[in-house]
């Protein structure tokens, strides 16, 4: 009994120093507390988090390559897993809605939208819902599959919500019918900014704003001034202004003198496509709808009804596209990789299908991408 009072003594007088009591007031960060057991939990929980992103396949050859993305994906071993949030009836349901903007990340095969009866287009409507402001599509010349031109490396910006396709359109008077093209200032102030970000981040020298602003004086006007405005705040990328029509003669001729184009919506769309036809097609070119903290990233092509279900789709717009996505969520060394395998597929030639000129399916395709990645 004498012995544990001593003891108790002893304790109490180191509890009552002024040394114990300063080091009880210092702010120790919580990590620095080790713990074995918690500690080895936290990193297991850590190595094992995966991003969840919602995967619509879309219609017609849609899911077949929605099914090769998901495989590369397994056999690159890249932390996501899919929520498949599918479109029935030519409506987005609202689950699907709810499962984009809950994981806040997507990729979406090609959606068929109905003809006639009023229905809006199924990617208009997404973009609309989750105000998707700025389509991004880099174009590069790939490397075994032989185009005219051999030095394409365009990235097209464009204005996602507004413009031409705003859907603002009445009858005048029978036999005469108006469409109002709407451009503002908020929409042209943000995604010029996210052109010069995205020229910044990937080191691009140069942002083009492509207009027609001598016919259209105040719309095109003030998307030139909000680029121009935008442009004073990154002084290291060189700005310029080219009218629609000289753009189109430049790809052409010379894509090469082209780098980062921003665009209101339809010139967007129109050069997209073109950018897209001088490196293969829209088989071969991926697609970014970036919103405030929400992306969705999407093969462009229609969704080929003639060959839907016959093993002869390719997968390779969706391809990089999720390429795309990976990059964007910072996944960096999954992306490069799953680029690099998709891309020494296509220069074999071996094993790609018949719209890249080979013999092979959407399966022996798939499957010769993930030999490259074990």
């Amino acid at each position: 009994g004498t012995d544990l009072n001593i003891l108790f003594g002893i304790l109490m007088s180191l509890f009552r120093s002024p040394l114990l009591s300063s080091l009880s007031r210092l702010s120790v960060p919580r990590q620095c507390y080790f713990f074995p057991q918690q500690f080895a939990q936290s990193r297991n929980n850590s190595q094992e988090s995966k991003r969840i992103a919602t995967l619509i396949p879309g219609d017609g050859i849609g899911p077949e390559i929605s099914d090769a993305v998901v495989k590369i994906f397994e056999a690159a071993k890249v932390p996501i897993t899919w929520e498949v949030a599918n479109v029935k009836g030519g409506v987005l349901s609202g689950e699907v809605l709810e499962s984009v903007r809950k994981n806040k990340l997507g990729l979406k095969g090609p959606l068929a939208t109905p003809i006639g009866g009023g229905h809006v287009s199924l990617n208009l409507a997404l973009r609309r819902s989750f105000d998707l402001y700025a389509n991004v599509r880099p174009c590069n010349s790939i490397i075994g599959h032989k185009t005219r031109h051999d030095n394409v490396d365009v990235v097209v910006i464009r204005e996602n919500t507004e413009g031409e396709y705003s859907g603002i359109e009445h009858q005048v008077v029978p036999g005469v019918m108006q469409s109002i093209k709407l451009i503002t200032r908020q929409a042209s102030m943000r995604v010029a900014k996210h052109a010069f970000e995205y020229a910044t981040k990937h080191n691009r020298r140069k942002v083009t704003a492509v207009h027609k602003g001598a016919i259209m004086k105040l719309s095109d006007g003030l998307f030139i001034e909000c680029c121009q405005e935008v442009a004073s705040r990154y002084p290291k990328i060189k700005y310029e202004e080219e009218t629609i029509d000289n753009v189109c003669i430049q790809l052409v001729q010379n894509p090469g003198v082209c780098d980062v184009l921003v665009l209101p919506n339809l010139y967007g769309d129109i050069i997209s496509d073109l950018c897209a036809g001088l490196i293969g097609g829209l088989g071969l070119t991926p697609s970014a709808n970036i919103g405030d903290g929400i992306a969705v990233f999407e093969a462009v092509h229609g969704t080929a009804p003639d060959i839907a279900g016959k093993n002869k789709a390719n997968p390779t717009a969706l391809l990089f596209s999720s390429v795309m996505m990976l990059r964007h969520i910072g996944l960096h060394e999954y992306a490069d990789k799953i680029n690099t395998s998709v891309l020494e597929v296509i220069a074999e030639r071996k094993d790609v299908t018949a719209d890249l000129g080979g013999t092979g399916t959407t399966t022996s395709y798939t499957d010769a991408i993930v030999a490259k990645l074990k």
